[in-house]
Order: C-alpha cells, then structure tokens, then sequence
C-alpha cells in the first residue's frame, strides 16, 4: 500500500508542478506547449482525486479499528464495525480503480479521427460491405454524439464505396475507435449473386488520429496543389469549376484530396487536414518503432493487412478474431451497436497493459 501512495504522491507533485506551469504567462504564450501542459495536468486530476480519497479511506480504517480495539461502549463498537466493512469495500474498489488509472495513456487517445475505409477483394461486394461499414460507424458516432463529416469518396459501379474518408470528432474518439484499423470481412449472399451462393468480400479500415497543427509542421513550400473538377453530388458546380483539391506532400510523397465541401478553400482545409494526420501518423509510427519498450499488442496493432473482424450473414454472428470474441447479434452491430466488441478490446488492451506493468 504504502508503495503505492508514493506513485501516487509523486504523481501529485507533478500535477501541483504543470497547475503553476500553466497560469505563467510564459507558457500561456506557447500554445503547443500549454496545449500540452494543460491535457497532462487534465489527466493527472483524477489521480489526485482517487490519493485523497485512498488517504481519507485509509484513515477512517485506523479510526474504526482503534474504536473497536479500545471502545467499550457496545453500541459504538457495532456501528465501528459496521462503518469498517463498508470502507474496506470501498478502498477494495478504489484500488482496482488506481491500477487502471496508474496504466500509462495513450497520449493520441483525446484526438479527434480520420477514418479511411477501402473496398477490397470481393468486387461490387466489397463495395457494398464498405458502405455497410461507413453507416456502421455513422451510426455508432450517433450514439456517442460524436460529429461526422465526410472528405472524399469514390462510389462503387452497384452502391457503396470502393473508398470513403471522413473525419469524426468528439470526446475520446480515437481511444475509442483505434481498434476497428484493420480487413474486416464479410461473408454473405451477395445482392448481385442470382445463384444465392456466400461469398467472402473484405474491406479495409484504416484510422488515424487527427493531427493539429502544434503536432506537426507542414510547410507550404513542401505542397503540390493540384485542382480539378468535382465529380458526382454537389450541385451545380460539379464538373464545371475546379473546386476539388488534391494536395502532394513533397517530403514524403503522401498524398490527400477533397472534393466533397462546396468551396475551393474548405476542400483545401479539409485535404491539409487529412495530409497532416497521414504524415503525423509515419512520425508516429517511426518513433514507435525506435522505442525500444513498444509492445506487440495483438489487440491494437498496427498491422493494417491483419484480418481482425469477419461478419458472418448467415450464422448471424460477428468474431473479432483479435481476442476470439463472438456475438450472435450482427443486425444490431452492422446498425452502429459496437459498443460491447469495443468494451471488450479495451478490457483486454488493459489487461495486457497491467500484465507487462506487473513484469517490468
């Protein structure tokens, strides 16, 4: 116990050290870093919270035992008793709860998302699973009253997509949704089959955190702007101003576009948007590799050829193939109902998170 105080403590200098930090108008003036300071000292508060309870707790647990070691009173002893049991539940509880809230955050998990969803092997079918996806997602950002807004498609020959972009921004939408990056596939009689045979289609999912401006750099020297006709939805204009914009960053040769706002200017902001999240993605990833501690998690891997999630039309069923999960209710997941294959990826990322804290 006595071992955990002291994390705790120390954790409770640093967030008394950035509470200072950020009213120093030194620091207020540099927005990445008081950005930064500020998101710390936010998730160092319920720390915080949770050691002046533990200590408060703890102190009514000495309280309660010298009431009942020295007491003589019945009646005062019995309700020293009583109060004992409720906060040796209580602290129970509380220390389960520190555990978790002593497993490092992932610093990317408040960050808002680019979600690219791509039709794979499969044909027409695996445009219209990509579709099914995109609504998939729509819906369950309804649910979290998340905001959705779309940045590039390209529609299937017979419906769906053969590729989909769109932003979700929110409360805690990458912690939430960086576990569906991956193939999910889908096995069903599609609506072009006249034979009424299964087939298998897949579509890939990627999803990145979304990249502010203070996270990384893009200079507009290091662009190639390229405008070209919209096509598809949109009015009037489409196909006959070039509206749509497609962004080439020089350095790296990532590429984004947009076409799917109505100006020139917000398809430009909204391809930078996605160009930077890409690009903010490769240094990431390069600074993962080169950390020496990175875990190989099965649960949030980075690998995005592995096969994590297969939908199965005719059982009615949906495996996560990551953690063996299977949930018998694929009509309410493909209709945004996500939310238990989320919990239990979470569940399982922080058990494996708490297993490697316990080795180190």
């Amino acid at each position: 116990m006595s071992n955990i105080i002291g994390k705790l403590e120390l954790i409770k200098e640093r967030w008394e050290e950035i509470g200072k930090k950020i009213i120093d108008p030194e620091i207020i003036s540099d927005m990445k870093q008081y950005v930064k300071l500020t998101k710390e000292y936010s998730d160092l508060e319920d720390v915080v919270k949770a050691l002046d309870k533990l200590k408060s707790l703890n102190s009514n647990i000495e309280g309660n035992r010298d009431i009942i070691k020295n007491e003589t009173d019945p009646d005062f002893v019995e309700m020293a008793k009583e109060e004992l049991s409720d906060c040796e539940s209580q602290l129970e509880v509380l220390n389960e709860e520190i555990k978790l809230l002593l497993i490092p955050k992932d610093p990317e998990d408040a960050k808002n998302v680019v979600v690219e969803i791509r039709a794979g092997a499969g044909g027409d079918e695996a445009s219209i699973f990509a579709g099914d996806l995109y609504r998939m997602y729509t819906k369950y950002a309804s649910t979290k009253k998340w905001q959705v807004e779309i940045v590039d498609t390209a529609d299937g020959t017979n419906g769906g997509y053969k590729e989909v972009i769109f932003e979700i921004s929110g409360a805690n939408v990458y912690g939430e949704m960086k576990y569906e990056s991956g193939v999910h596939r889908v096995q069903r009689v599609p609506q072009t089959e006249t034979q009424g045979r299964v087939h298998t289609s897949a579509a890939s999912v990627i999803v990145l955190p979304e990249a502010e401006e203070f996270d990384i750099e893009i200079k507009k020297a290091d662009l190639r702007v390229d405008s070209y006709c919209s096509s598809g939805p949109g009015g009037q204009s489409v196909n006959t101003t070039y509206s749509a914009i497609r962004l080439t960053h020089i350095p790296t040769g990532v590429v984004a576009q947009c076409q799917d706002q109505k100006s020139k200017l917000k398809n430009y902001d909204k391809a930078l948007s996605v160009l930077r999240s890409r690009v903010y993605e490769i240094e990431l990833q390069k600074k993962l590799a080169s950390d020496a501690s990175t875990r190989k998690s099965l649960v949030s891997s980075s690998d995005r050829s592995a096969k994590i999630r297969t939908y199965n039309y005719a059982q009615g069923r949906v495996t996560d193939h990551r953690i063996n999960l299977t949930l018998y209710n694929l009509s309410n997941i493909i209709d945004g109902d996500i939310s238990d294959i989320s919990e239990a990826l979470k569940m399982a990322d922080m058990a494996e998170r708490m297993q490697e804290g316990a080795e180190a």
